[in-house]
């Protein structure tokens, strides 16, 4: 790459110019090559990041991604989620069991890193702990990362990743709410995995959307 001098920039240089962008909220993940729903793509395309790749993702924090970190898949974190997704090969339930412990290796992964470490269940902006906190929006583009990053690995036998699904009605006082789908193959049924809703490390639910969507 050449400087605006018209020299070559130096490797210290080229650093430098990654971390401004990094610090700037500047995703520098390549973009995904298969193609994404309208509304998955919006996940990412709303604040302004790459939708993961096969090696990496952008992971989103401190309420509607407004902390972000650049995480790439090293080869030890790869063995570890085909080891986990490789319980799950039995059944599409058992894949849904298999999901789910991904996504607490993730949480176990990133939280010495990010601080989210010290989570809380349903965190928003009323808990005044955006550094050490996931908000809906957060986790619902975290999971969908990973699910996307480990259907890209062929990881997911049973199930594919689904469009992002919504709740809230403020006529019977239910709280809005986003969540992170798989969806089944064959049957087509849908199934949540909702991380917001469990602290740092716990187990995220999973349950069918119909279901999902009357709770608050």
């Amino acid at each position: 790459m050449r400087s605006e001098s018209g020299g070559w920039l130096t490797r210290r240089g080229m650093a430098l110019v990654v971390a401004a962008l990094a610090v700037a909220g500047v995703g520098l993940l390549p973009a995904r090559a298969g193609p994404l729903s309208s509304q998955v793509s919006y996940l990412y395309s709303s604040v302004s990041i790459f939708p993961p790749s096969a090696s990496g993702m952008t992971v989103c924090y401190g309420f509607v991604c407004r902390r972000r970190h650049e995480f790439f898949f090293g080869p030890a974190d790869r063995a570890a989620l085909v080891k986990i997704m490789a319980s799950g090969k039995a059944s599409a339930a058992a894949e849904r069991a298999a999901v789910q412990k991904a996504v607490v290796w993730l949480d176990r992964r990133l939280g010495p890193v990010l601080g989210t470490d010290k989570r809380i269940a349903r965190a928003d902006f009323r808990y005044f702990d955006d550094k050490h906190n996931f908000d809906c929006w957060d986790t619902t583009r975290n999971t969908t990362s990973l699910l996307l990053v480990m259907q890209e690995w062929g990881l997911l036998k049973y199930h594919t990743v689904g469009d992002p699904k919504y709740r809230g009605n403020v006529l019977v006082l239910q709280t809005p709410h986003n969540t992170a789908v798989l969806v089944e193959r064959g049957s087509g049924a849908e199934w949540v995995v909702d991380m917001w809703t469990r602290a740092y490390a716990q187990t995220p639910e999973v349950m069918p959307v119909d279901q999902w969507v009357k709770r608050d």
